[in-house]
């Protein structure tokens, strides 16, 4: 069950300001406003006053911890600002034999690590190992922070962006092995951040980014660190996982005897399905090729004018799912780009998702920028909408569970401003198109999409008028999340898209390549209840699929495959097969759903198992 437990910190942006005499209030500030941006509901701080060196730890926002504590008149201030996924027993800084370390990133074999030390694991925070490793480190050597780096990259595996404190040598070691670390000088000291945009803001010059080869800072001399911790949230935000198996006996999974395209798979259940003489559907007879890339020199000379020599030249909008990884593969290692990352995390991102992230990171050295929203309010908006839904169940608006999403789409601008980079390169599967959701709703399929994500005036018109209809049964949708939703959806389908290329436009979308070198070659983590790689990360796709499945005897996997017997790629035989498998109930991850949202499993599910079938069987 580990990919669903998180002792990480992935969502994590660390800083620090070294003065010559106090820090400058106004650039602190700056600097740990901007690490909220990738999360803000856990924090803390090291700083030093006339008692030696402080270490305050809390369950809440870095802006108010920072206007509690007021560390303004220390000559430094580290500090982190952390997106809780599950648990509250830890924090950081972590503090361990004399050692203070902040860290951004998860190492996803932090348990083999442990068993490589002699130093003894005393929390769950994976960040622990760090600071164990520098202890052992200054038992074998003394006080010599020469070497203690490379010992952490060839330890641990995954993201190591962090600073190592030893308050009794005065010193700071800063190092990453993925380059989200950024050092440089403002008019009145050093300063740090796990991005370089903030630095800026500030006007320090000099920024480099620290990428494998360790800076070593000086700080005032201490002997004793103080640690306070105040933790005012009294309810996990997620609790940990634990298996019920009464619960998971309450899955349904029907096998339910309907007549199927003789082509491809599609039931007779699918909104506007209708067969020939012959038994094949609409879906095939009007389906045009997608997997069928242009020349990859067409890429290569579209990206040419955007290289900047040793410089970051492309942006990834990167979820961790196998789609993205695989694109940011190939981004790397075919056309070799300098690319850096970014993630948005509206509160549905499993640890499983976020550990892929880090791998794929670690491995290609790529910078992962972190978009964090409002997680506990996202989660409130999906929370009112499925309890909206609960009372009125509609296949057709079980879309508005995932509208919290789309402003990914909004904050592709917001990194590309904040990192000069134009150029966004999209790896998203061709043969992701479903119809049925939209379908389900009453608006019929749209045959000549080129695109997965399509946007436009009358559709999203035709779109909103059928969704606001369906909603009227239910006036629980008419709340606080709203604009959340309908605001998301216009940056996705009405904001101009430029500088916009999609990878698999110009590589062949290969199911066994992809799985083989993400497992093979990086180490990707597999989920535990499916057998499919994919939306493995997602926290949404365990219900909304079963929903689908249940009710009207298919889901996105049938879509999927069918567009897979359609390309020529697997025979109608092995579609049938693979969905068979594909469409078991995913326990694991409708559990860790329902949590996230403080919802009731057994009362969800038996409301949802008592939604009359779109079949007689």
């Amino acid at each position: 069950m580990s990919q669903l437990i998180d002792t990480g910190c992935a969502m994590c942006g660390i800083f620090g300001f070294i003065a010559e005499e106090k820090v400058n209030k106004d650039n602190l500030l700056t600097l740990a406003l901007h690490a909220r941006q990738r999360g803000r509901d856990s924090s803390g701080l090291i700083y030093a006053d006339r008692t030696g060196y402080q270490v305050k730890r809390a369950d809440y926002d870095i802006k108010k911890l920072i206007s509690e504590v007021k560390p303004f008149e220390s000559a430094f201030v580290f500090g982190h600002s952390r997106l809780i996924t599950n648990g509250l027993a830890d924090n950081q800084p972590v503090v361990r034999g004399g050692i203070c370390v902040i860290h951004n990133g998860i190492i996803v074999n932090d348990a083999a690590v442990w068993n490589h030390l002699k130093p003894i694991r005393t929390l769950e925070i994976d960040s622990e190992v760090i600071a164990a490793i520098a202890e052992q480190h200054f038992d074998e050597v003394g006080e010599n922070l020469d070497g203690l780096a490379e010992k952490v990259f060839a330890l641990c595996e995954g993201v190591v962006a962090c600073a190592i404190v030893i308050p009794r040598l005065g010193k700071a070691l800063l190092f990453s092995n993925n380059g989200s670390l950024y050092l440089g000088s403002a008019k009145d000291g050093v300063c740090f951040s796990s991005e370089m945009f903030p630095l800026s803001e500030i006007g320090c010059v000099g920024i480099q980014q620290i990428r494998g080869e360790a800076v070593v800072l000086d700080l005032p001399v201490a002997s004793d660190i103080r640690v306070s911790d105040n933790n005012s949230r009294v309810q996990n935000l997620i609790p940990p996982f634990q298996f019920v198996a009464a619960e998971e006996k309450l899955l349904l999974h029907p096998q339910p005897n309907l007549r199927r395209c003789t082509r491809c798979i599609l039931p007779e259940t699918m909104p506007f399905i209708n067969f020939d003489a012959e038994g094949v559907c609409n879906y095939c007879h009007t389906y045009t090729p997608r997997n069928i890339p242009k020349p990859k020199e067409d890429l290569f000379n579209l990206v040419e004018s955007y290289r900047r020599a040793g410089a970051t030249d492309c942006i990834v909008p990167f979820s961790g799912g196998r789609d993205s990884c695989y694109g940011l593969h190939l981004i790397v290692k075919e056309l070799k780009m300098k690319p850096v990352t970014y993630t948005y995390d509206w509160g549905m991102v499993t640890d499983l998702g976020r550990r892929n992230i880090s791998r794929m990171s670690a491995e290609l050295g790529v910078e992962n920028i972190i978009v964090a929203d409002d997680i506990a309010k996202k989660r409130k908006n999906i929370a009112v909408n499925l309890k909206a839904w609960l009372k009125s169940p509609h296949l057709g608006m079980i879309s508005i569970l995932t509208a919290g999403d789309k402003h990914f789409f909004r904050h592709i601008e917001t990194v590309k401003k904040q990192t000069g980079v134009s150029l966004n390169l999209w790896g998203v599967n061709p043969l992701e198109v479903t119809h049925f959701k939209a379908g389900f709703l009453g608006v019929p399929p749209a045959f000549d999409e080129k695109r997965v994500y399509m946007h436009g005036w009358r559709k999203q018109v035709e779109y909103q008028s059928l969704r606001f209809k369906a909603m009227l049964k239910s006036p629980g949708y008419f709340n606080s999340s709203l604009w959340d939703t309908l605001s998301g959806e216009y940056y996705r389908s009405f904001t101009e898209k430029k500088d916009y290329y999609h990878i698999f436009d110009y590589w062949r979308w290969d199911e066994k390549a992809i799985d083989d070198t993400l497992v093979n070659d990086y180490g990707w983590e597999l989920a535990e209840d499916t057998t499919t790689t994919w939306r493995i990360g997602d926290g949404t796709a365990g219900l909304y699929n079963y929903i689908y499945y249940l009710v009207a005897g298919f889901s996105e996997h049938d879509t999927f495959r069918s567009n897979q017997v359609r390309e020529g790629e697997i025979t109608r035989a092995r579609a049938l097969e693979l969905v068979r498998e594909e469409n078991r109930p995913r326990y694991q991850n409708i559990r860790w759903y329902l949590d996230a949202l403080g919802m009731d499993f057994t009362e969800v599910i038996k409301t949802v198992n008592a939604i009359p079938r779109l079949y007689k069987n």
